[in-house]
């Protein structure tokens, strides 16, 4: 998992799928509408809303083919990680969707808080728990890049 601010974006520009994920986020504004946006070849975002919770109840999510990065572009959100090794299998993977749901994490793990300018890398071996509340439960409107890497 990578954990950074917007302000940085310049040091991944050798990544070019990861950076131009990162150049659609700087540009985009609270008033971006929800859908799916293709941004180059490998590369899509998809733009939703919801309402944090205090448990995500289907676990760590992971995928095989594809990066995510994630930013709540109004809001903050608390997302659980920890590596994937270890871990049972709490929904079995799904080719369409290209994600699997873990549960009962090996070790400690950690929590952060994405949004204000913070955004999340989570790469094949990070299991993600997103959705979660810092404060108190809030709509948020997040963007979640998928960077494909089949």
């Amino acid at each position: 998992m990578i954990l950074d601010h917007l302000n940085n974006i310049d040091i991944y520009k050798d990544l070019s799928r990861i950076y131009c994920g990162l150049k659609f986020i700087a540009a985009a504004t609270p008033e971006i509408e929800l859908g799916t946006y293709e941004i180059t070849d490998g590369v899509k975002a998809l733009v939703t809303e919801y309402e944090t919770v205090r448990v995500f109840e289907r676990g760590y999510e992971a995928h095989k083919h594809v990066i995510d990065i994630q930013y709540p572009i109004t809001g903050l959100e608390g997302v659980k990680w920890s590596s994937i090794s270890g871990m049972k299998v709490n929904i079995p993977y799904d080719p369409v969707k290209d994600r699997t749901f873990f549960k009962d994490p090996s070790d400690q793990g950690t929590q952060v808080v994405v949004g204000n300018g913070i955004f999340a890398v989570m790469f094949p071996a990070d299991g993600h728990s997103p959705q979660h509340f810092v404060n108190k439960p809030e709509i948020i409107k997040k963007i979640t890049v998928k960077v494909s890497i089949k």
